[in-house]
């Protein structure tokens, strides 16, 4: 199942700005809007993987239960 997420683009100066309004931390910017997108997806790719390596490091050895969980 794809995951969706709501991507935000604007025009700054010579700059795409792009930002991903429901998982902080998630920005880029690129040349062109395609850049900028293209960015913005491997951003969101890369902080989502980095959070689930942190939390199987934290919680290595532990007992805890994992379940997949959707909202609409």
């Amino acid at each position: 199942m794809a995951k969706q997420f709501t991507a935000n683009f604007r025009k700054s100066g010579k700059w795409y700005l792009g930002w991903v309004e429901e998982i902080p931390g998630v920005n880029t910017q690129g040349k062109t809007l395609k850049e900028a997108k293209e960015n913005l997806k491997e951003a969101l790719f890369l902080v989502l993987e980095s959070n689930k390596l942190i939390t199987q490091r934290e919680f290595a050895g532990k007992k805890v239960i994992r379940q997949s969980i959707s909202i609409v």
